[in-house]
C-alpha cells in the first residue's frame, strides 16, 4: 500500500486543516526540516518550526503502529504533522514535548535514540510505557501524552486516509462521522504480527 499527497490531504482535512493548492506546491513536496524556521517566541509563522528529530521519531513510531507494507510513510507522515502543528504553537509545544519525553526514556533505557532502535524495540517500549492502554490526554502523565500526541495522531492520519480507511473498511467522505466512529472503536492487537502494533484512537 502506498500513501499518496492526497492521503496526507484527507488526513489534515479530517482535522480541519485546509490545505490549498499553492501550499501543496511547496510544504507537501515533501516538507524538510531544513526549510523550516525557528521562531524564536514559538510563534506560528509562515513555515513551521520541528526538527529533523522530532520527525524521525515520529516516522520511526509510524513504522511500528502503522500496518506492514506501507510505502512511502515518511512523506507521509511529515507532511501530515508539518500541516497538523502550522499556527498550533500549543499544540506543536505539547508534540515536541512528548516526542523528547519518548526520546528520553529510549536513551535512558536503551543508551539509544528512540528513532535509531530496532522496530521490535520501540513497540515494546511503548508497551512497557503503558501506552497500549494509556488515556490519550495532552496534560496527563506521560504514557498519556505519547498516547495523544504520538500514537494516536499517527493512526488518526493513517485510517483518516483514503488509503488507510479502505484497508479496514472504513473509507468515508470527509466530514463523514462514519469512519471516525469506526476508528474510535478500534483495538490495540497483541504484538506487532501483521498490523504493526495499531492502537485505538
Amino acid at each position: 500500500m502506498e500513501l499518496t499527497r492526497r492521503d496526507a490531504v484527507a488526513a489534515l482535512a479530517a482535522v480541519g486543516v485546509t490545505v490549498g493548492g499553492g501550499v501543496l506546491a511547496g510544504r507537501f513536496d515533501p516538507p524538510r526540516a531544513d526549510r523550516v524556521s525557528h521562531d524564536s517566541d514559538g510563534g506560528a509563522g509562515t513555515e513551521v518550526s520541528l526538527s529533523t528529530g522530532v520527525l524521525d521519531l515520529l516516522d520511526a513510531a509510524a513504522e511500528v503502529v502503522y500496518p506492514d507494507g506501507v510505502e512511502n510513510r515518511r512523506s507521509f507522515v511529515e507532511s501530515y504533522v508539518v500541516g497538523r502543528v502550522a499556527e498550533r504553537p500549543t499544540y506543536r509545544a505539547g508534540l515536541r514535548e512528548a516526542a523528547a519525553q519518548l526520546d528520553a526514556v529510549a536513551r535512558d533505557w536503551h543508551d539509544t535514540p528512540y528513532a535509531d532502535l530496532d522496530a521490535d524495540t520501540r513497540d515494546r517500549l511503548l508497551r512497557e510505557l503503558g501506552v497500549e492502554t494509556a488515556d490519550p490526554d495532552p496534560e496527563g502523565p506521560i504514557s498519556d501524552r505519547i498516547r495523544f500526541y504520538v500514537v494516536n495522531d499517527l493512526l488518526f492520519a493513517f485510517y483518516s486516509s483514503p488509503a488507510g480507511g479502505r484497508l479496514v473498511g472504513i473509507e468515508n467522505p470527509t466530514g463523514h462521522p462514519g469512519g471516525i466512529e469506526s476508528y474510535q472503536q478500534g483495538s490495540m492487537p497483541s504484538g506487532r504480527e501483521g498490523s504493526g502494533g495499531a492502537n485505538e484512537r
